[in-house]
This record gives C-alpha cells, structure tokens and sequence, in this order.
C-alpha cells in the first residue's frame, strides 16, 4: 500500500494524483499501459474510490491519461508543448525532448511557386522553388505533415539531396551557408481531412494544428515558407504571459 500524508493540509485525491503522476514521469508507468482499476487503485492508497476517481479525473484533465469505454484507463501520449521558443529544427527540438527523429520523405523537387507561396517568398508568380513534403516522426510515430518551399536561386542543386535522414537546416548551413535567424509562424485548429489522416494514423476529422511559419535571413531575404499539420493529441502550443502592469 502507498501511505499518504493524512497529517498535510493536501486533499487525499490530490496525493494520490501526484504519486501517480510520478510514476509515469519516472517512466514506470509508460505510454500505452494501463492503469490498475478503481478498486485497486483504491486499495493500493488507502482511501474511497470516489477519492481516486477524483484523482484520475485530474489527470485525464491535464492530458496524461485517457479512459476507454469498456477497456479501462491508459497513459497517454503527451502532447509536446510548443510556446515562444528559438528557431530550431524539428530534429532540434524532438531531441530537446528526448526523443528520436525520422521523416518519410513523400515529396522533394522544383516546382513553379503557387500564388500564396510566391507573395510569401517575394518571388514572382511561377519562379522555381524547391518543395520538400515530409511525415515527421517522433520516435518513429506520426507527428505531423510539413511542406517546406524555398527560392531555388538561394539553394542551387538542393533537389539531388535525400532528406530522409537529414535536416533541412543542417543542409541550409552547412551546404549553402544559409542560417534562418527569425520566422513568424501561425498556428489554427484544424479537423484532418481524409489524406492527411492516412499518413498521421488518426481519424479523419480529428483535430489538429496546422501552422504556416515564414522564415528569413539575417538581412530580411524570405528563405522558407512552411506549411504544417500536426496531431492535436502529440502537439500543443504554449505561451507564458507576462503581466506588463495595469494601463
């Protein structure tokens, strides 16, 4: 049995929930397991049901848990927290969190630049860019599909490259000598539609995120345009605000 404190001013369910919630942080209780029933749980701790359920209800509030009709209680997979942070890659910031990553390259070549894409990179309607469309896979699930577009004329020959293994950025500068140094990205919900959720092994019609970021040089010169639709379950988008004082 896990002793709780009954001796704190700490509700029971909420000891409960952060005995819990230690064990999936520490890793003992992994993504995809599942958690011992109610009655167990209840036993385990020393306290009602009404007090665990309560606990485990906090959890699945907070995304670390979900309950499956007539199947039980699993770990989730945590959405990967994203808020003002510095202009990495996506290689970049899946080792930031420990994790391994990989894409699917289902798109790579020259293309005449679209309308959008063309205005976006300051380039005239039908001038060559490179297009790479990637599965993004964190440890070897879908994360999200990204279609990147950059002039041709800043990254000559950039289409021989194979970027199953590489990253983008690294190839930027190393290759070509080209470091992004600021991007404006913005992000909207989205329901995936029937192709997209294919490739992310989801529902379609589950909800995601899909960003549009544009990315520049140090002397202001457009060099990516990005489109992206991440899961909504393994992604999410946070800001730390901070209070300016009252005007």
């Amino acid at each position: 049995m896990s002793i709780l404190d009954r001796d704190v001013p700490i509700p029971l369910y909420h000891q409960v929930m952060t005995s819990l919630l230690a064990e999936i942080e520490a890793g003992r209780l992994a993504p995809g397991d599942q958690l011992p029933a109610e009655d167990r749980l209840s036993a385990r701790f020393g306290v009602s049901r009404i007090t665990v359920r309560h606990a485990l209800r906090e959890l699945a509030d907070h995304g670390y848990i979900t309950r499956r009709q007539g199947r039980g209680t699993f770990v989730r997979n945590r959405a990967l927290e994203q808020g003002p942070r510095a202009l990495t890659s996506f290689t970049d910031e899946m080792r930031r969190y420990g994790l391994g990553s990989s894409s699917q390259v289902l798109e790579s070549g020259t293309i005449e630049a679209p309308d959008d894409v063309a205005v976006a990179l300051g380039l005239m309607p039908g001038e060559p860019v490179f297009r790479l469309r990637r599965l993004r896979l964190a440890d070897n699930s879908p994360m999200g599909l990204q279609t990147a577009c950059l002039p041709l004329s800043l990254v000559p020959g950039i289409d021989r490259i194979d970027f199953t293994n590489a990253s983008l950025y690294g190839v930027l500068r190393e290759r070509y000598g080209l470091q992004p140094a600021r991007a404006r990205e913005s992000h909207r919900a989205v329901a995936v539609d029937t192709e997209d959720a294919r490739w992310l092994q989801v529902a379609p019609g589950s909800p995601a995120l899909a960003a549009e970021r544009l990315t520049s040089l140090a002397d202001g010169r457009p060099l990516e345009h990005v489109a992206a639709i991440m899961r909504g379950d393994r992604y999410a988008v946070v800001l730390d605000l901070v209070s300016r004082g009252a005007r």
